[in-house]
């Protein structure tokens, strides 16, 4: 590690196969945590290259334990985090709702590093119990039409330099690669990113891929479509900017979608978002995350009509259904 990092200090670049390398590396516990924290710290003050986040990729894919649910046709719906916005969990009640339509969801996620509650966390209030069994997870699918792949159940090198992430409290490159390395795979995505360098990097490694895909990043610097302004949407088809005005909804305060400052202040939003007994403001960012979610898995569906639906899933009480599903499964 301390050539890598002599190299890396000198302004040198990682080849992808150089990255692939050293993640492999991390996963053996190869490092300790001053290299690691190092290593870390390197990738917050330059930019990834698309090689470097390529050959991390791979690594975490090849290393990781693999899942087949190809049988459900899936979506993941998830942010790097990192945004540094405090938000309430918009990608988790986001997958609930898609849940609800009928669609199923493989749900990647983590805890927090750098807000107050992860998807992880605010499961795990819940009394969701963390699992890489396959035959448990394709059940939950069937059943609550939902699952949740906690990422350190399914990667290795996750693991091992989680508490260095949570000693830094600030957004890595692993928040980068979370959103690409879904252990099972999910056919169809809906990504969020903290910047708009990464939708590009993002954009350039999925276009050669056979998945459905929509990257997100609003322009004011959130991982999701927060309608307090305009967002940058990529897809096979091409790239749009998109503004609240476009869609028919009304732009949102960042107040309005803050999530409190404790996992018990954020679940006490997801329930009551739930219950159907949100702000205005707060169900039209969850809907129109799902709305644009439900176009990426049938390309020839129009927003209105997938607002519709996740109106309908979120107001008749099916998403929450699919939570209580979960949760009991």
């Amino acid at each position: 590690m301390k050539a890598i990092l002599n190299d890396l200090y000198q302004h040198k670049r990682l080849t992808k196969n150089e990255a692939k390398q050293v993640l492999i590396d991390i996963a053996k516990e190869n490092y300790n945590e001053a290299h690691l924290a190092s290593f870390l710290t390197v990738f917050m003050m330059r930019p990834i290259t698309v090689d470097e986040l390529a050959g991390f990729r791979e690594a975490l894919l090849e290393l990781a334990i693999k899942i087949d649910l190809s049988e459900f046709n899936t979506i993941d719906i998830v942010g790097t985090g990192g945004d540094g916005k405090d938000t309430f969990n918009i990608s988790t009640l986001t997958s609930f709702v898609v849940a609800g339509t009928g669609q199923k969801v493989a749900k990647h996620g983590n805890y927090s590093v750098s807000s107050k509650s992860g998807s992880s966390d605010m499961l795990e209030s819940f009394g969701y119990e963390f699992t890489n069994d396959e035959s448990i997870l394709k059940s939950q699918l069937e059943k609550a039409n939902i699952c949740f792949l906690h990422a350190p159940k399914f990667h290795p090198a996750m693991k091992a330099v989680g508490p260095v992430r949570k000693s830094l409290q600030m957004k890595t490159f692993f928040n980068m690669l979370g959103p690409l390395v879904n252990p099972s795979f999910a056919q169809n995505q809906l990504l969020g990113t903290f910047n708009l360098e990464v939708a590009r990097l993002y954009n350039y490694i999925l276009q050669e891929e056979g998945t459905n895909y929509g990257i997100v990043h609003a322009l004011d610097g959130y991982d999701e479509i927060s309608l307090t302004g305009g967002f940058k949407l990529f897809t096979k088809q091409g790239e749009q900017l998109i503004t609240p005005e476009d869609l028919g909804v009304q732009r949102v305060e960042q107040s309005d979608i803050y999530g409190g400052n404790s996992v018990e202040a954020a679940a006490k939003i997801f329930k009551a978002i739930l219950n159907g007994e949100g702000t205005e403001a707060q169900n039209n960012v969850v809907l129109t995350n799902a709305a644009f979610a439900l176009t990426i898995i049938d390309l020839n569906k129009d927003f209105s009509t997938a607002f519709e639906e996740a109106k309908t899933s979120l107001f008749s009480g099916k998403a929450k259904e699919c939570l209580t599903k979960l949760i009991m499964n």
